[in-house]
């Protein structure tokens, strides 16, 4: 019997930031107090003529090399970072990414970002039908990693029967759930779905819709975050979630990060680019 395989889709990242390895490496000489030694002219002369703009450009650095493979002194290469923006993760993977220590994350806000998901399930009170608009609704928001079809009817009425368990339970629901300035579309579109849909998403968006709604969510829920690591935390990263060992989603995350990490950080914290 074949095992049944579920489509996923696989986030993207984009690399933001780089410090360059240059601070780095005047940590590194301020300590030995060898600057003369450098290869790069620009750290050597970093006492007298400081030019941060061609330190902060250096490609190479045998001092960090020899620091970080000969004598494992990670600590240095700390001053070195990268920032990541992250599209397309799972809750899931956020919550395995959250575990490493040493990053500073921000996250895409549930709480501030999902009225138009509040808007279908509103105006599918208005329809014939309500799970199958806000099925249709919610399919073509692409808010999930898994986007096998079948899978997704599973998840998206789970949503659904969970807005409706609050809003059979909760008489300020709707004050809760949509801006003040668009309750009155709700009147206005009785038992007109489409209608009232559209004129929530053209309204005022409510940015806050409260932390009941955070409920409805599954780790399949897509997120955006921006990470942004110091190499040494990097590097831990890299061998712990770019291994078969780790789930495969946080996998995913971990290879494409690595994919557009330029290869001079690379050649400190991986072997495969050591020599390279």
């Amino acid at each position: 019997m074949q095992m049944y395989q579920i489509e996923y889709e696989k986030p993207t990242v984009i690399l933001l930031q780089e410090s360059g390895l240059g601070v780095a490496e005047i940590a590194a000489r301020t300590c030995y107090d060898s600057f003369e030694n450098s290869e790069n002219e620009c750290i050597k002369n970093a006492m007298d003529t400081l030019d941060t703009e061609a330190i902060n450009c250096i490609e190479n650095s045998d001092l960090l090399t020899n620091l970080a493979w000969v004598h494992h002194h990670h600590s240095i290469i700390e001053h070195a970072t990268l920032s990541f923006l992250v599209q397309g993760t799972s809750r899931g993977v956020l919550q395995e990414h959250a575990r490493h220590r040493l990053q500073a994350i921000s996250v895409r806000s549930t709480r501030y970002t999902m009225s138009s998901v509040i808007n279908a399930f509103v105006a599918s009170l208005q329809a014939e039908d309500g799970f199958a608009f806000f099925f249709e609704k919610l399919l073509a928001m692409k808010l999930f990693v898994i986007s096998d079809e079948a899978y997704l009817k599973i998840e998206i009425r789970a949503i659904y029967e969970k807005l409706n368990f609050q809003y059979e339970r909760d008489e300020a629901f709707i004050q809760n759930a949509v801006a003040k300035s668009s309750l009155p579309f709700i009147g206005e579109y009785q038992g007109d779905a489409e209608a009232l849909y559209n004129a929530l998403e053209n309204g005022k968006k409510k940015r806050n819709v409260g932390d009941a709604f955070k409920h409805i969510v599954s780790d399949n829920w897509k997120v955006d975050m921006v990470v942004t690591f110091n190499i040494r935390s990097l590097k831990n990263y890299f061998d712990l979630r770019d291994s078969g060992a780790a789930w495969f989603q946080i996998q995913w995350l971990a290879q494409a990060m690595k994919e557009v990490t330029p290869k001079k950080y690379l050649k400190l914290i991986d072997k495969k680019y050591k020599e390279s």
